[in-house]
């Protein structure tokens, strides 16, 4: 039955903080592997094919961030969640490591509970159980968004996108024409407990619209409001 269970790596190197968090993955039913340095993640990580990394930023060695970098630029590992756990609650972090491809993140001290249900989320994201059911597409003039694939499609030629990249872009693409402001963004993608400045979510959209090369323009900017999905010619 254990081989059925979905596999969480932790990298942390605090102790009493790893303990946590693996008692309650644990107790929530996942299969739990713990790495204190991020000179281990790697390593880990390509052995065990786990479903989601949870990752401290600050660690010995190799620091969390540059951890993260190496994971999403491998092909066969950039799929994997990466949700990071950081004492410093800082922009700059949190903005870094989205660019850098992370898909959520946990400020300490946290719930117990939150974390889980965080985790939770990124899995079900992952496995396209989102709004809209597994096998939906969407598809307009060239672009192609299939949830229960998690596959973007331009021209044909698939996309590689985040989770948070996909689920922004399903959102928006699910209701063209309706704008969306940032919070109600962050709110369906991530949670209503996820606390993320409003310029993170312009970044995402940026780093999305750069991959989505000339179907960018399909995301507008509402002047003081928000984004909304837009194929239509102006």
């Amino acid at each position: 039955m254990a081989e059925n269970k979905e596999h969480i790596v932790i990298v942390e190197d605090d102790e009493d903080i790893q303990q946590l968090v693996s008692y309650n993955l644990i107790k929530a039913g996942f299969l739990v592997t713990c790495v204190y340095s991020g000179d281990e993640v790697l390593v880990t990580v390509r052995a065990v094919r786990p479903d989601l990394v949870l990752l401290d930023l600050m660690l010995p060695g190799m620091d969390g961030l540059s951890v993260c970098r190496t994971l999403k630029s491998d092909t066969t590992l950039r799929a994997t969640p990466v949700i990071m756990l950081t004492a410093k609650g800082e922009e700059s972090d949190i903005v870094t490591g989205f660019n850098l491809g992370a898909d959520d993140y946990i400020t300490k001290p946290f719930s117990p509970k939150v974390l889980v249900a965080r985790v939770q989320a990124a899995l079900r994201r992952r496995n396209g159980e989102g709004e809209g059911g597994r096998d939906a597409e969407l598809t307009f003039r060239g672009l192609a968004i299939h949830t229960g694939r998690h596959e973007v499609r331009l021209d044909g030629r698939p996309l590689t996108l985040t989770l948070t990249e996909f689920g922004i872009l399903h959102l928006l693409a699910g209701r063209p024409g309706w704008v969306f402001t940032r919070q109600q963004m962050i709110d369906a993608v991530r949670g209503y407990e996820y606390m993320v400045t409003e310029r993170a979510m312009d970044v995402q959209i940026y780093s999305l619209r750069k991959k989505l090369g000339s179907a960018g323009r399909y995301i507008e900017t509402v002047r003081g409001i928000g984004y909304r999905f837009q194929t239509t010619e102006s």
